[in-house]
């Protein structure tokens, strides 16, 4: 046999053929595999950093109630109520501590998710928002380390990071559209039991502590499904501040609109209907339970001639008393915010109308006096007298009806801190402070000037919700965690 025939032969020779190729699948099929594992590592090791990250920027979003501690508590609490686990990421497997992520804090983000966030802030009262930041973790790239090897490449390994950011806002809803001016540093729990003096800030003039506006002059706030659902105008403002029941939608306490408080020639009618004066655009509503009295409805004032209602023609009452302003208004010591003693008043109170001996001497505030009335009666839903012999009995004489909620006489008003969010008729976008729950101790007037200035004399029962604690219940409040990338 030749030479050339052998190499011929061998050419021609087939033979093994797919052992060949059955190499060169192996390690392509190999390569795949590795691949498709190390990618599923790297996978899941984002997955579980990702809902890390999103656990404690949620954990942190909740802290951030514009109190002065809300940036230590947003951080304690990321650090100490979120744990979880890595399965394959480099480093100890436990997710837990200040270690293991960053947090940032910003007043506000942008609305576009791939626009950079730059408003950041150390401010507790201006942070709204989170950004976390996972530390990355590498995840080895093990059968791809060895396919790497097979082809004579260097296996790289790869990073797993992630990130969130979550925001916070209270929503308060079935308020009263109202606000008022506070002064610097004050707070509704620290001066529970105090009067407020609130008149109407003027149109383009500077507000001060005490002053008085409206919330949501465009009127989208109206709940559609409550008793203001499709009016207009000046019905709509009046039945938006003197009805009862729900109102509103929900107000956003990082920021209100606001409009003048002035709203001539309905002020005092639509606030009155608590006390069971119907006047002015609320004299043909005395009958409707959308606007009924509140179960007590001492005032020390009577229809002037007789009668059940008030109505325009009022006189003092010759035989009883409203509750008492705070001792120092009437010294002229004290303009809008008093000091909670009433101490004076109480004892004319009581003289006049339980003949000097006090019924109820563990009810410290006028608020707590009210409602000890109301229970020394039969309560709320009773129609017993609450003075006796007196002109005025206490229950409602005008209105056929009679809320069956002694918070009728309960207004909850945005506090606005008015030196640092200067108002000037309307302002949109106004961070509210907290909102407060005032209790109206008598009917709502005006000073007798013309145009007249309107009075609002409240005492402060509380914190209805936006500040540190809360002791109201009037209202629903909601606080709104949530992520946003």
């Amino acid at each position: 046999m030749t030479l050339p025939a052998s190499i011929r032969r061998f050419a021609a020779d087939d033979s093994g053929a797919m052992l060949v190729m059955w190499g060169v699948s192996f390690v392509v099929l190999f390569g795949i595999v590795a691949l498709s594992f190390d990618l599923g590592r790297i996978g899941i090791t984002r997955s579980e950093l990702q809902a890390y990250a999103d656990n404690i920027a949620l954990a942190a979003a909740g802290e951030l109630d514009g109190n002065a501690d809300a940036l230590s508590r947003a951080q304690a609490a990321a650090e100490n109520l979120i744990a979880d686990r890595k399965t394959f990421g480099s480093g100890d497997d436990a997710l837990s501590g200040a270690a293991d992520f960053t947090l940032t804090f910003y007043s506000d983000i942008p609305a576009s998710d791939t626009d950079p966030l730059t408003a950041v802030t150390t401010d507790p009262a201006e942070a709204r928002y989170v950004h976390a930041d996972v530390i990355d973790s590498t995840v080895a790239a093990t059968f791809g380390a060895v396919f790497a090897a097979l082809s004579g490449n260097a296996g790289p390994n790869e990073n797993a990071s992630a990130t969130a950011v979550a925001g916070f806002t209270l929503y308060a809803c079935d308020v009263t559209p109202l606000m008022f001016c506070i002064p610097p540093g004050w707070s509704a729990d620290a001066n529970a039991g105090t009067m407020i003096r609130m008149r109407s800030g003027g149109s383009g003039a500077a507000w001060g502590p005490g002053d008085f506006g409206f919330l949501d002059p465009s009127k989208v706030a109206v709940d559609d499904e409550g008793p203001c659902a499709g009016l207009n105008g000046v019905n709509m403002d009046a039945c938006l501040l003197g009805a009862d029941g729900s109102v509103t939608q929900c107000f956003d306490q990082r920021g209100v609109d606001t409009e003048p408080g002035q709203k001539v020639g309905i002020e005092d009618a639509v606030f009155n209907v608590r006390f069971d004066i119907y006047k002015s655009i609320m004299n043909g509503e005395r009958n409707d339970p959308d606007y009924a009295p509140a179960p007590n409805v001492i005032k020390g004032i009577v229809p002037n001639g007789g009668g059940s209602c008030i109505g325009n023609n009022e006189e003092v009452s010759p035989d009883s008393l409203g509750l008492p302003r705070d001792t120092c208004f009437g010294l002229g010591t004290c303009s809008r915010f008093g000091d909670g003693d009433w101490s004076a008043g109480r004892t004319a109170y009581v003289n006049t109308n339980y003949g000097g001996a006090d019924p109820h001497l563990l009810a410290a505030t006028r608020y707590a006096y009210y409602l000890a009335e109301i229970a020394a009666a039969g309560g709320a839903g009773s129609s017993a007298a609450i003075l006796s012999g007196l002109s005025e009995t206490g229950r409602p004489q005008c209105s056929n009806n009679q809320s069956s909620d002694p918070k009728r006489r309960v207004v909850v008003a945005a506090a606005i801190d008015c030196t640092a969010n200067p108002i000037s008729g309307s302002t949109t976008d106004v961070p509210v402070e907290e909102f407060v729950e005032i209790f109206l101790t008598e009917p709502v007037g005006d000073d007798g000037t013309s145009p007249p200035t309107l009075d609002i004399w409240g005492e402060v029962i509380g914190t209805a919700g936006g500040g540190a604690g809360g002791t109201g219940d009037a209202g629903i409040f909601r606080d709104v965690v949530q992520l946003y990338r």
